[in-house]
């Protein structure tokens, strides 16, 4: 089954209640037995709801996964994840990370004695060398925020296999449309499902994909028992937004490429990331791992902070909010609020300097986004 399909059909079978075709949104807390012990598979929504298990389904197989798992928001996901750690364990993450990540590590759970160690994400042999007796886990993120790094996961999990950890990969930026950490040797796949999944900026969700059995029945039990679970509702929105997902991504990877072509060659620009680009260090992984490049660029402008100030306040279709992956463009400044609680040390070592700006390309039209950039660069 292509794609396309999956994203409409999987877990979506017509409602055996009333034959409704698309998957209803079961707004209930709980359910209601026909005796002790006896009930449809469902007791507390907690612990399962139809909506939220239609889009289990769905989301495993975009993934290539046997299982699938929903959150109230990605890092309701990450940290369920992270729940099957204990006191003493350590982790190795790629150093460049969405700022919520680095901020659940460093300030939440680095605090129950799980120590973090970040190498050089694009060096796989880094995190090799930083494997300890105490290494449970690896925690890519690829392609990275903001810098849109790439790590080549297929050989970082056969360091993982080699020394029996587990490997999990953010799969954010590129979605399970451009790419399958599961397929490259991955054993979990995280998601914000706020972004591309849901792709419309209405809901807040977080989604852990995996084929392993024992793996898939550790998070379930974090899930139910610390509680960050979607509702009902929340669950639909993310259903309705995957079914246009293989639409949208084609869209989004149109668009980005002209606007990042157009960046590259404007004389106030001095770097543009987006492994589209054949400037990009890792242009080549990313055509051998990924079957598009996606929709997020970042780039640093020539000058100081009152140039990108005019920048990102100038757009009049590019919004300056927070997030990314929804159908409308976005513009950001990452060191003042997506990398905000990022040490500094480790923003200026990776090059997220004041003059750095993030764009989330839309599905506009792409001469309007352009001409937009262009006027606000241009003032």
């Amino acid at each position: 089954m292509e794609f396309e399909t999956k994203a409409i059909h999987v877990g979506q079978d017509p409602d055996s209640a009333t034959g409704a075709t698309i998957t209803p949104i079961y707004q209930t807390s709980t359910y209601t037995h026909d005796g002790l012990g006896k009930h449809k598979g469902y007791d507390y929504t907690r612990a399962g709801n139809p909506t939220r298990t239609a889009l289990e389904s769905a989301l495993a197989a975009l993934e290539g996964g046997k299982y699938g798992l929903c959150f109230s928001s990605g890092l309701g996901a990450t940290a369920s994840v992270l729940c099957m750690l204990k006191a003493g364990d350590e982790v190795i993450a790629g150093d460049d990370l969405y700022g919520g990540t680095i901020r659940l590590f460093n300030k939440v759970f680095s605090n129950f004695n799980i120590k973090f160690t970040y190498v050089d994400g694009t060096d796989s042999r880094a995190f090799e060398k930083a494997i300890t007796p105490r290494t449970k886990l690896i925690w890519l993120e690829t392609p990275t925020n903001p810098m849109l790094r790439i790590t080549d996961i297929k050989a970082v999990s056969k360091i993982a296999k080699a020394n029996n950890l587990i490997l999990c990969v953010d799969n954010t930026f590129a979605s399970p449309y451009f790419q399958k950490p599961l397929d490259l040797g991955a054993d979990i796949v995280v998601h914000s499902t706020t972004k591309y999944l849901g792709g419309h900026s209405d809901v807040v969700g977080g989604a852990v994909i995996t084929s392993s059995d024992d793996l898939h029945e550790k998070v379930k039990f974090y899930q139910k028992a610390v509680g960050a679970t979607p509702g009902p509702f929340d669950s639909w929105l993310v259903l309705r937004g995957i079914k246009t997902l293989a639409v949208r991504m084609k869209k989004h990877e149109e668009n980005a490429k002209q606007v990042a072509e157009f960046l590259a060659n404007h004389p106030k620009i001095n770097k543009v990331n987006y492994p589209g680009l054949k400037s990009h260090p890792q242009h080549e992984l990313a055509k051998k791992q990924m079957s598009g490049f996606g929709g997020m660029i970042s780039f640093e402008v020539k000058g100081d902070k009152s140039l990108v100030k005019k920048i990102v306040e100038g757009t009049k279709i590019f919004a300056l909010a927070e997030s990314l992956g929804g159908v409308e463009s976005l513009i950001g400044h990452p060191v003042s609020m997506t990398h905000v609680d990022v040490p500094q040390e480790q923003r200026n070592k990776l090059g997220i300097t004041e003059s750095l700006i993030r764009i989330s390309v839309g599905i506009e039209g792409t001469d309007d986004l352009i001409n937009d950039l262009k006027q606000a660069l241009d003032k």
